[in-house]
């Protein structure tokens, strides 16, 4: 067995959660601890105390009445002398004689009753345990099944006989028992007390470490990512020389230099995004440019050796991909900027269906397959740019499959939205970059080759991202090996 594991009933047990149970629980529990402790010495100096007075008074008692078993037995009279010795014993004192171990004599002095009953009832066990008890003239506790328990002594007596005297136990025992009572009714309501008291002075000792909780809850709903971030109001102040006004302090603090961070950080993002609308901004003229220039050169009549015309087409063909790239980067900046979208309604399906033709015409060695509804899929929208989310989603399964791989095109709608999947059985997305494949310039490795056929710039998948974000929608990229889908959702 483990012996750092819990045991079964431990682990079954409810734990509190909060600071504030543990506080509360931590206080009951030791003053329940105090109170069993204290409770406890209570009851057992008190119990000790009364024996030793109970012992005293078999001391006073001596042998008188044991004695006067053998050679007084219940007289019939009540005004003689003859019984003063049973007058002055104490109710319920018990004697016995007993002589080689077997009681010959015994008699108890009952309430009321100045004689000896010499009636007792004692069992043969009870005959025992009096005739095991030490002749050492010291008290000793003794169950007597016919009288409970009794404090006794026995002593030598003329004749070589042992003389028992002994006295009961339950006034002792009832003491003890109403003091464990007593303590028991007063401790518990104590505990009750302390407990509800307790929790209200936890609560409002925790006052503002709660409200710092708040304070702190509140800024973590807060996305913090991008954009524009303004921060709640800081944690009341308190005492600074106590543990809850320094964590008060430290977390104002620590919110501060947060807000300035992200200040800095949205005044950086405002500058890249402009540098960034701005440089594809002026970059689309001299591109325009290039390629002009080197689609006039093809034109010329004259002669032009075949390297002048590798080159020139090249050059067309890199500027002709680098004015898409500058498109797009332009269209992200805007959309990063907050631009406001066309807001008009667009056939969904339409879209997917021209979407697919043109897919097919671009991939004739794939497998295109459409799943549509009966129904027309309306959405309010961008047409241009959700045209553009579906043709960047079918190049991407175009590029990054091989020849004869499946491409399933499904359109549904239902529940407020229009969903969208795109579906292929290729080799699917590599593991390293899933968690980032709608973040801008992620490609996978083997796709790192600007001169391959299809090669992009990684901005495909960027785009749907933020055209679908601006839309109110949300895309989800799912599977593994041998299976790939992109799921896009639309408010309808």
């Amino acid at each position: 067995m483990n012996p750092l594991r819990r045991p079964r009933r431990l682990r079954g047990l409810p734990r509190p959660r909060t600071l504030r149970a543990r506080l509360t629980v931590g206080l009951v529990v030791l003053l329940a601890v105090s109170c069993a402790a204290v409770g406890l010495a209570a009851v057992v100096e008190l119990n000790g105390f009364l024996t030793q007075r109970l012992d005293e008074q078999l001391a006073q008692v001596g042998t008188r009445f044991p004695e006067s078993l053998e050679h007084k037995v219940r007289l019939p009279d009540h005004d003689g002398d003859e019984h003063a010795d049973t007058r002055r014993t104490a109710t319920g004192t018990f004697g016995a004689r007993l002589l080689n171990g077997t009681v010959t004599h015994k008699g108890l002095i009952r309430s009321g009753d100045p004689a000896a009953d010499l009636d007792v009832g004692l069992t043969a066990r009870d005959a025992r345990r009096l005739a095991a008890v030490p002749v050492d003239g010291r008290p000793h506790t003794v169950e007597l099944s016919a009288l409970d328990d009794y404090r006794v002594v026995a002593s030598p007596g003329r004749d070589g006989d042992v003389l028992i005297v002994g006295l009961p136990l339950e006034p002792v025992e009832a003491t003890v028992h109403r003091l464990e009572l007593v303590a028991g009714l007063v401790f518990g309501l104590a505990l009750v007390v302390t407990g509800v008291a307790g929790a209200f002075w936890v609560r409002w000792s925790l006052r503002p470490l709660s409200r710092v909780a708040a304070t702190a809850t509140r800024v973590g709903e807060l996305p913090l990512a991008s954009g524009e971030v303004v921060l709640p109001p800081r944690a009341p102040d308190t005492d600074p020389h106590g543990e809850v006004g320094q964590v008060a302090t430290a977390f104002n603090r620590m919110l501060g230099h947060v807000e300035d961070a992200l200040t800095k950080r949205h005044a950086v993002e405002e500058r890249l995004r402009r540098f960034a609308a701005d440089a594809s901004h002026e970059l689309r003229t001299p591109v325009a440019t290039v390629r002009g220039h080197a689609e006039l050169a093809l034109l010329h009549p004259g002669p032009v050796p075949p390297e002048v015309t590798r080159a020139l087409r090249r050059i067309t063909a890199e500027s002709a991909r680098m004015g898409e790239m500058v498109d797009d980067l332009l269209l992200l900046a805007r959309l990063d900027a907050g631009r406001p979208l066309e807001r008009r309604p667009v056939d969904l399906t339409r879209l997917v269906l021209d979407a697919v033709t043109d897919a097919r015409a671009a991939g004739p060695r794939h497998r295109w397959t459409l799943d549509l509804p009966q129904e027309p899929v309306t959405v309010t929208g961008d047409a241009h740019r959700l045209q553009q989310v579906l043709a960047n989603l079918l190049a991407n399964a175009r590029s990054h499959t091989p020849a004869g791989t499946e491409v399933t095109v499904t359109l549904a709608a239902g529940g407020g939205e229009a969903r969208l999947r795109v579906h292929d059985d290729g080799p699917g997305v590599p593991e390293d970059i899933r968690p980032d494949v709608f973040e801008r310039f992620t490609r996978a490795e083997h796709r790192r080759r600007t001169d391959a056929p299809g090669a992009g710039a990684g901005l495909g998948l960027s785009i749907v991202a933020a055209v679908v974000e601006a839309h109110g929608g949300s895309v989800r990229l799912d599977g593994g090996p041998g299976s790939t889908t992109f799921t896009v959702r639309l408010p309808a």
